[in-house]
């Protein structure tokens, strides 16, 4: 698939003018960071897990972003039943197996939310896309033990069994739409420095899944304006506590020169 860099402005325009509501079922450590980058993009970020109410939020919602992150059996039955009402109505559900691999629990728990509700994205990185269908799939801890490029096979087969998108994140970031590969290089070393981007990508995919015409292109924009902002934060930034300020500033400030002057794909 071809991205463009007016395609991704058009739809940054889009978030900012219609600033659609973003579910997110999300985990502790990254509540406050996905949710100001969503306000910095443009879009209206909803925090909300509890079981008596995700069914009612998720009515509002324009998108539903789920992160395993923080699991506990209360949680799961909520992205369960929100995962339900989203594909319902009919709205993009992005999905982020956060340690997939890490513990029995979490890969478990990831797999069973992708059969009983087939996500319109699947965003994570190497090992926990791998742990997806490989048992020996290890992952360390959150962080990724495998390159990018080495789950393109597992992606590609997840993609088709499930019907999905699936992205790969790593050094060069991966979408997948079945046979259909699309490469993004847009990033900076120091990103993974910062907890939590890797969730902020996912939240975004939320975003851009709102306003785009089709789950391929919203991953693709989402992963091109997620690492435009990283080199334009760490072209200021003195560390990875600096950066995720000016990755806030970025996502906010960030222009149609900044996007056809930095894009970087190949598809």
């Amino acid at each position: 698939m071809k991205i463009s860099a007016s395609q991704v402005w058009s739809a940054i325009v889009e978030i900012r003018s219609r600033a659609p509501v973003v579910h997110n079922i999300t985990n502790y450590v990254v509540m406050n960071s996905t949710a100001n980058a969503l306000l910095s993009l443009g879009a209206s970020p909803v925090m909300a897990h509890a079981v008596d109410e995700v069914e009612d939020m998720v009515t509002i919602a324009s998108a539903l972003v789920i992160n395993i992150g923080t699991l506990s059996p209360p949680w799961v039955e909520a992205m369960d039943a929100a995962a339900r009402k989203a594909r319902k109505r009919g709205i993009p559900i992005v999905l982020d197996p956060v340690g997939a691999g890490a513990t029995p629990y979490r890969t478990r728990t990831a797999r069973d939310l992708i059969e009983n509700v087939s996500p319109s994205i699947l965003r994570g990185n190497a090992s926990e896309i791998l742990a997806l269908l490989e048992s020996k799939a290890k992952t360390k801890g959150v962080d990724s033990t495998a390159r990018s490029d080495s789950a393109l096979e597992v992606a590609q087969r997840l993609s088709e069994i499930y019907e999905c998108i699936v992205c790969v994140s790593g050094e060069t970031d991966y979408i997948i739409d079945g046979a259909d590969i699309t490469r993004v290089m847009n990033g900076h070393p120091m990103m993974p420095r910062v907890t939590g981007l890797g969730c902020t990508a996912t939240a975004l995919c939320g975003a851009f899944a709102a306003v785009s015409e089709s789950p391929a292109l919203a991953a693709a924009e989402a992963m091109a304006v997620m690492g435009i902002a990283g080199e334009m934060a760490a072209d200021v930034a003195q560390g990875p506590g600096s950066l995720q300020v000016r990755f806030l500033d970025a996502l906010y400030r960030m222009s149609e020169e900044d996007v056809r002057r930095r894009l970087r794909t190949e598809g």
